[in-house]
């Protein structure tokens, strides 16, 4: 094994698998509604505060969470999410939700929260759920936890873990997933790697990953 294949595996393994202990800070008031000003030099968390005697009960208030998207249809999924940017009652207390729908057979890929753990609870459907632990014992391998799910199920991801979500039936499934931070993050991994700006060089992938440059240019057209 070159010294260079072992710093490229480090690399990427710490990047995926280094645990996030940072939380949301906790509301220094009562309220704290999310308002957008361009000159603002002060921010909490990304967003500075309404004076409270403006804000109205709409900023508590959000409506059409029983109505999916319409799916991506290279992915067959779609996501609806409910966070500061559409109902700003939430800035600083640390939550937010997402309804995600998968078509049948279809893949919530690879992907991690830097920021937040995420309970999921299935509403129709049926999910195949995959989440991956690093093995203390072996540097090079990770445990998978997975589980079938179905209506009234519920199962937690860990903050920072990579995880994945299969429609497994054949109609389509629907989920709610509420994470503790009002910004959870959103990293998926295979894009993540094959699509950055700038690309990561292609003899660390091909090394990183055991393929030769033919198949390291083919992923990154599917990524891309």
């Amino acid at each position: 094994m070159s010294m260079w294949w072992f710093i490229t595996t480090l690399a990427i393994t710490a990047f995926f698998y280094s645990p996030a202990y940072a939380y949301d800070n906790n509301p220094l008031q009562d309220i704290c509604v999310a308002v957008n000003y361009s000159k603002a030099s002060v921010f909490l968390n990304g967003k500075i505060c309404k004076d409270p005697k403006l804000a109205t009960a709409d900023d508590f208030y959000f409506s059409g969470l029983n109505v999916s998207e319409n799916a991506a249809s290279q992915f067959g999924f779609a996501t609806k999410f409910v966070n500061v940017n559409n109902m700003p009652g939430l800035n600083t207390l640390g939550i937010s939700i997402v309804r995600g729908d998968l078509e049948p057979q279809s893949l919530f890929p690879l992907h991690m929260h830097p920021r937040a753990s995420a309970l999921m609870t299935i509403l129709e459907g049926t999910i195949y759920v995959g989440l991956f632990v690093a093995d203390t014992a072996n540097f090079f391998k990770s445990r998978l936890f997975s589980k079938i799910l179905n209506p009234g199920d519920v199962f937690v991801f860990p903050q920072g873990l990579i995880h994945f979500l299969y429609n497994v039936g054949r109609k389509k499934a629907t989920c709610l997933l509420s994470f503790n931070s009002q910004n959870p993050g959103f990293i998926t991994i295979p894009n993540s790697i094959f699509a950055s700006e700038p690309s990561v060089p292609d003899d660390i992938l091909a090394k990183g990953f055991q393929l030769n440059k033919r198949q390291i240019a083919e992923l990154r057209k599917k990524f891309s």
